[in-house]
């Protein structure tokens, strides 16, 4: 699979997600697409949504609920495309979507694999090839980002390190759509810094396209570890995307209900 190959089949998956046409990323003018479920969408995104914007670097496309077109096509022909992700601009849209209840709650960069540059094997420790049933003692706290526990019908490979028999680091991936696999990696503290997740999670893409599906990986830009392990593990940055929500999803989410 070549990387062109790679970034045509995330902007296709991406096309599903918004109800848009894969085309439509690469286009100048930005696009307004009204948001509808679909059975082939990525598993854990809610749809239809109320405003998602994602971006692969040309333009914005946003997949939206068609009575806030106003204020969307307002927002994103009125700032550039780099500075609709950030504030102060993303104050606007925050702003403009408070009078309806809601804001902004999701935002991230998604990153895809460079299949010239996934690293071999660079770990002192063994590295071991995991199946779906190897995952059935690992959904506790320290593995909950390579694991989902509400979603574990999805987690259907990873790969592990092993220090004298003992888990150190889990990758894995969860089979988030047809063609595309979600990457998570944790390392326990105390052995971090060795090069062990970026060695899982290179080793983790090289299996996953092995079996003829796409690796990806999200974080947020702040998360400076998780983006570093991108880059070192032969990922590069590819699309950021934004979704706004209900104030009652996002106050759950900070804990205050």
């Amino acid at each position: 699979m070549t990387n062109k190959e790679i970034l045509n089949i995330a902007m296709r998956q991406s096309a599903i997600d918004a109800g848009c046409d894969a085309g439509d990323f690469l286009r100048q003018d930005n696009v307004i697409v009204q948001s509808v479920p679909s059975p082939d969408a990525r598993k854990y995104l809610e749809l239809p949504f109320v405003c998602d914007l994602v971006s692969y670097g040309s333009n914005i496309v946003a997949s939206i609920d068609m009575q806030y077109r106003e204020l969307v096509e307002g927002y994103i022909n009125k700032y550039s495309m780099a500075h609709c992700f950030e504030t102060p601009n993303l104050h606007v849209l925050n702003e403009g979507f408070g009078q309806y209840g809601m804001q902004v709650c999701f935002m991230a960069e998604y990153f895809l694999p460079d299949v010239n540059a996934i690293p071999n094997d660079g770990c002192a420790y063994e590295l071991r090839v995991l199946e779906q049933p190897d995952f059935a003692g690992l959904y506790v706290p320290q593995w909950s980002n390579a694991l989902c526990d509400d979603r574990r019908q999805l987690d259907v490979l990873g790969v592990g390190a092993y220090c004298d028999g003992r888990l150190v680091g889990l990758a894995a991936c969860s089979a988030d759509c047809d063609s595309m696999w979600q990457i998570g990696v944790d390392v326990l503290p105390e052995m971090r810094r060795q090069g062990i997740a970026s060695a899982l999670t290179a080793r983790l893409a090289r299996e996953i396209l092995d079996r003829g599906r796409v690796p990806f990986y999200c974080c947020a830009w702040s998360n400076i570890p998780s983006a570093r392990n991108a880059i070192q593990s032969g990922f590069r940055p590819a699309w950021a995307e934004l979704t706004v929500k209900p104030n009652q999803f996002v106050d759950r989410m900070n804990g205050l209900i």
